[in-house]
């Protein structure tokens, strides 16, 4: 997904069909268990933003510790990772703190708590009159 050019829309334009190659991905700002996160503070980089419809569940932890003892792999080839979700930061939070005790693993990179959809709207990743997180898997 291109960031490597200005984007005059944001993430609370409306709703689209879904990212196509080529397309500009739409800039946001957002919380993070990073801190606060902007992407186009990612411009000029590769990165990898990815989501998940829920913290907890087998599935997503299964991906999250996959990809947090692949980090340093993306790390190497210069990409950075991002994931995104409905739920709250406290919730991502306790799911960080559960993987690191249950699989000795801890993840770095930031997750972004997205719980109005508005993120997800915006990359097409939530249809218009979707109003729960189960279409939220997406990478880009």
């Amino acid at each position: 997904m291109r960031q490597d050019a200005h984007n005059s829309g944001d993430a609370s334009a409306a709703p689209c069909a879904g990212l196509r190659i080529g397309d500009m991905a739409p800039d946001f700002s957002a919380r993070s268990t990073t801190g606060d996160v902007r992407l186009s503070d990612y411009r000029g980089r590769w990165l990898v933003l990815f989501s998940h419809p829920a913290d907890f569940t087998p599935v997503c932890t299964t991906e999250f510790v996959a990809l947090a003892r692949s980090a340093s792999d993306f790390a190497q080839r210069d990409c950075a990772l991002m994931a995104l979700s409905v739920d709250s930061l406290f919730s991502h939070f306790a799911w960080l703190r559960m993987i690191r005790d249950r699989f000795d693993v801890e993840v770095r990179f930031p997750i972004l708590e997205d719980p109005t959809l508005v993120i997800g709207r915006g990359y097409g990743m939530v249809a218009p009159g979707d109003s729960d997180s189960g279409a939220v898997r997406s990478t880009f």
